[in-house]
């Protein structure tokens, strides 16, 4: 097709590729609406999905439909409850929760352009569930999450189907059910692009005709012209090729029985084949086609071979059927067409990790020959197709726009034959839609317009660009998360949020609001802001200063530290808006690191979605421990071994870490660094229960690593404080004594009100001294088992044995183990 002759095609196409308007891409019948979607589909470097509100409807539009890809039920959608942004009991409308699975939420945050066909059927509250999903799983509030939309369709034909007990529900929020009637859409300043040049029809006087039957302006000259194809008792010669439009299914459906049944030649089936996901309401024809040599047929798709023999709407004739061939005759063809299967594919959007890009993968697909009896099909089935010939019969047509359907569908005035005398009365024209198109006229875009929304949509970019709110108010919420439970942390980081905060308002903020204005200043001159030379050399100067001082100010020290808590909670929360800041400095520095080589639309489009679908979080990890001059902690090797000493006996009695030793006390020890029980009562979150269950234990991992370290302590106050040795002889013999009494471990812990881990290390002092077997406390395959671990690590640092164990062994069992090999 020639588009040479239409402005308004490359007006769409310049609309779509430079500018992020909603569109609103219309036409009469026949002015290559879907020519345009097809040859869209390969030419935008936007990343692309195409939806319709239909099973054959996507299949014709090479995409899928709209429930089907936002998993939204067929039930009415009501703002302000179905949501679940909204807050409140979202019980009720659980309907609406949307929960995608994770290969979905990419795809639709990499997503630039939505392509919305036959948006005509589409109701206003079903374009609302798409922003509410696109809104969600975006974390963005502007309608449809920023997505472009590119809505394609004819008001004039079919109309929305809503019920009057739906009706009821939505005419509280809506003042049509027609798509321009969405609540988000009216938030959105779109833009209607009427396509005027007709390829379907030539005949100038039937094309006038049409345009007064679409404007419900039918004159009573046209009346007249158009009653003179009324031809009563019309039947038309079986090799005519008429096809009768008419406007309910049975009766499509009882014009073909009753002709195939009048046929005297033998019936044939052929039965369809249907691979994997290709559910019946898609089915573009019969699963089991019934035949007959004279069958009246129409082909239901264009066809794909070099020799294009056929297109979707030929009418014809079935000559004779040859092995796997059904031969075709059509009017003014020289040959007969010889029809082979074809298929169908039913695909489903997902997004190429690898390239970033949202490819089409086939789910399923229907073999069939691309033949359906065509005595007679509905009005809507008919949408989209060309007929040479055909009989109307639209006398009970029941929805606005489908006289205007039916009449369109053929290509001359000629060709066309009524059933019934048509009057202007029965040509339904919804009010709405005439003021709608009214408006539209008087804002239609051209050339200025176009121009206009590409410079404000790079001016968009750049001012997003060089916008740190959402960094800033992060920021601000990471430290207000901590300073609100400071106490339950085990370092102290408010020095650490201070000169962050300070470095950040100094070197960013406020340089950045002056920097704004001068972009603001130079956006005054009239051009593009990407063939301003001086705007140019400005960003690229400015983006490598952000990127340089982000990096220095958040990213060098983020990936330094990690918030560790007993509150499981607090830990959660505080690490949740952590990767949402850490997220959105990496979206910010790909934005940054394209512009820094030079300002483009589709680059800095492309680096943001990358940088979310590339995404893992590089702050606030486990596996980092506080590098010097981040924290107050000192003797961080203790503080690791005390730490797996905790862990170890959360994990052997079955109690919290916090309850073992809090946080906050667990790093007192460390810098007091007790000598004894005495000194060990002082610190704060021990008691008296604490210090007979743990305190032994405490003292020895302190004592040792002491002596490891060299780190020496008051002589004096250690001598003066330090229990007598046989205070320490006594409580392990009461244990020893209750264990030769037959008792085990588990028994004597309750009975001494000590956790098992310290009978246990009571016990393991005798074995040592020669009094116990190793055995008597761990089976001797254990013991093996632990040795052959303790070799294979190829350490002696209790720590890390303990990690590397993941459970399996408990710190006072390995420690028993490398005391027992020493000796």
């Amino acid at each position: 097709m020639d588009y040479s002759d239409n402005g308004q095609l490359k007006l769409a196409q310049e609309f779509v590729q430079f500018t992020n308007k909603n569109i609103f891409l219309t036409g009469k019948a026949g002015t290559g609406k879907t020519t345009f979607l097809r040859n869209l589909r390969h030419s935008t470097p936007k990343r692309t999905v195409v939806v319709a509100p239909t099973g054959v409807a996507a299949i014709n539009a090479g995409g899928v439909t709209i429930h089907s890809f936002f998993q939204l039920p067929f039930s009415p959608f009501l703002p302000g409850f179905n949501t679940a942004m909204a807050g409140g009991d979202q019980k009720e409308n659980s309907r609406f929760t949307h929960k995608l699975n994770r290969n979905k939420i990419k795809l639709l945050r990499s997503l630039d352009l939505l392509v919305i066909d036959e948006i005509s059927m589409v109701r206003s509250d079903l374009l609302d569930a798409i922003d509410d999903v696109l809104r969600r799983y975006r974390h963005n509030d502007k309608p449809f999450g920023g997505v472009q939309l590119l809505m394609i369709g004819d008001l004039h034909q079919l109309a929305p189907v809503v019920k009057d007990d739906e009706w009821n529900l939505l005419r509280e929020h809506y003042k049509s059910a027609y798509f321009f009637s969405s609540n988000a859409l009216l938030k959105t300043d779109f833009t209607t692009i009427e396509l005027k040049h007709i390829y379907r029809q030539e005949d100038e006087t039937f094309i006038e005709l049409l345009g007064e039957i679409r404007e419900n302006k039918l004159s009573e000259k046209s009346i007249s012209l158009l009653n003179s194809r009324y031809i009563p008792g019309f039947k038309p010669d079986e090799n005519d090729g008429y096809i009768t439009l008419t406007t309910h299914n049975n009766s499509a459906a009882k014009i073909n029985e009753s002709k195939l049944a009048e046929l005297k030649t033998k019936i044939r089936r052929f039965k369809s084949t249907v691979k994997k996901d290709f559910p019946e309401y898609m089915f573009p024809t019969e699963s089991e086609l019934e035949l007959k040599v004279g069958s009246q047929v129409m082909f239901i798709k264009n066809d794909s071979s070099f020799d294009k023999l056929y297109y979707n709407g030929k009418i014809g004739k079935i000559t004779r059927f040859e092995d796997d061939l059904i031969f075709v005759e059509c009017e003014g063809d020289f040959e007969e067409i010889a029809v082979k299967p074809d298929v169908w594919e039913n695909v489903k959007y997902t997004l190429n990790e690898d390239t970033k890009e949202i490819e089409e993968d086939v789910i399923g697909s229907f073999e069939q020959y691309p033949l359906k009896l065509a005595w007679a099909i509905t009005v809507h089935k008919s949408q989209g197709l060309t007929f040479e010939k055909a009989v109307i019969d639209v006398n009970a047509a029941f929805a606005f726009g489908q006289v205007y359907v039916a009449l369109s569908r053929c290509k001359t005035l000629e060709g066309l034959v009524l059933i019934s005398k048509i009057n202007s009365n029965g040509i339904k024209t919804d009010s709405t839609i005439k003021e709608f198109n009214q408006n539209a006229e008087t804002n239609r875009p051209d050339d200025e317009k176009l121009r206009e929304s590409m410079i404000m949509y790079q001016r968009e970019l750049i001012l997003d660009q060089f916008d740190f709110l959402s960094i800033k108010k992060l920021f601000y919420t990471v430290r207000k998360t901590y300073n609100e439970n400071s106490a339950k942390f085990s370092i102290d980081y408010q020095g650490f949020f201070d000169e962050m905060n300070r470095r950040a308002i100094s070197e960013i903020f406020e340089i950045n609001d002056k920097f704004v204005l001068q972009l603001k200043y130079l956006f005054q001159q009239d051009i593009l802001p990407t063939e301003n030379t001086q705007l140019l050399d400005r960003i690229k100067k400015a983006a490598q200063y952000y990127l340089d001082k982000l990096n220095s100010i958040y990213v060098q020290k983020f990936v330094d530290v990690y918030f560790d808590s007993d509150n499981k909670e607090i830990k959660k929360d505080i690490a949740a808006i952590i990767e949402k800041f850490d997220l959105a400095v990496a979206q910010k520095l790909a934005s940054l690191e394209v512009s820094s080589q030079g300002f483009e639309t589709i680059k800095y489009l492309k680096a943001v979605a990358d940088a979310e679908l590339d995404f893992k979080t590089k702050f606030n990890k486990k596996t980092v421990f506080i590098k010097e001059g981040t924290s107050t902690i000192t003797n961080k090797d203790l503080y690791a071994d005390l730490n797996a000493w905790r862990k170890s006996i959360s994990e052997d009695s079955n109690m919290p870490v916090y309850m073992v030793l809090p946080q906050k006390t667990l790093v007192e020890i460390v810098a007091k660094l007790p000598a004894n029980l005495k000194q060990l009562g002082k610190i704060k979150g021990l008691g008296k229960v604490k210090i007979l269950q743990f305190g032994e234990d405490i003292i020895e991992i302190i004592d040792s690593y002491c002596e490891r370290a060299g780190v020496e302590r008051d002589a004096t106050e250690i001598e003066e404080l330090k229990p007598k040795k046989a205070a320490k002889t006594d409580t392990k013999l009461v244990s020893l004594e209750l264990f030769k009494q037959g008792k085990g471990l588990n028994q004597i812990a309750l009975e001494r009100g000590f956790v098992e881990s310290t009978i246990f290390t009571h016990l393991s002092y005798f074995v040592l001294k020669g009094e116990l077997e190793a055995e008597d406390l761990i089976p001797i395959e254990r013991i093996s088992e632990m040795k052959e671990f303790i070799r294979e690590k190829n350490t002696v640092s209790l720590r890390d044995l303990v990690v590397a164990s993941e459970g399996r062994y408990s710190y006072s069992e390995l420690r028993f183990i490398l005391e027992l090999v020493a000796n």
